[in-house]
């Protein structure tokens, strides 16, 4: 299993972060990919845990240090990247990697991978539900939430390009779902 990895995208708000960790419980050869980020946390997230958080600069430093395997600016002055070190501290291991990325994130991680990457994308039933998760959470202002509506059409375009796609509806379904999709992929 060493060198493979799997890949969940989906729009902000659709529960691929929920659904990876249920699958942490249930394979304890995965292990999660922290991507780096140049956003300050948010809640109760933590440095090296949720994410590496680095500033503006430090982020540029390792762009320009060749240190990423894809990072993009997700949004205007956040970016989001794969650290080519955290990838090589889990498959030095022996580990499956998980990525939790964005929509573009995990397409470029499909396309430098290919057959190595189960790529996984996530969806909520309808916008209108992935509306309400996203002020359920009470971590982003009515603009923010409207942006990443916005945001969310456009990504859902991109489901194509992902292996499988996983509708979470009910999470026990959902995860049900992911279970058998990531299972066919270990096995081959």
């Amino acid at each position: 299993m060493e060198g493979k990895l799997i890949i969940f995208s989906a729009p902000s708000g659709s529960g691929k972060t929920t659904i990876v960790r249920e699958l942490l419980k249930h394979y304890p050869q995965f292990e999660f990919s922290i991507s780096a980020t140049s956003r300050a946390p948010r809640g109760v997230e933590q440095n090296g845990v949720d994410y590496y958080f680095l500033t503006q600069e430090e982020f540029d430093e390792k762009v320009a240090t060749d240190s990423f395997v894809e990072w993009e600016e997700v949004y205007a002055g956040t970016c989001y990247g794969t650290l080519k070190s955290e990838m090589e501290r889990i498959w030095s291991k022996g580990n499956v990697i998980i990525f939790d990325v964005d929509v573009m994130g995990g397409i470029n991680l499909k396309r430098i991978f290919g057959k190595k990457a189960c790529s996984i994308f996530v969806v909520a039933p309808s916008i209108e539900e992935l509306h309400k998760r996203l002020v359920g959470r009470g971590t982003d202002s009515p603009e923010v939430i409207a942006k990443r509506i916005a945001k969310a059409e456009f990504e859902m375009s991109k489901a194509p390009e992902f292996d499988h796609k996983v509708v979470n509806d009910v999470l026990e379904t959902a995860v049900a779902d992911t279970r058998r999709i990531i299972d066919a992929f270990l096995a081959e």
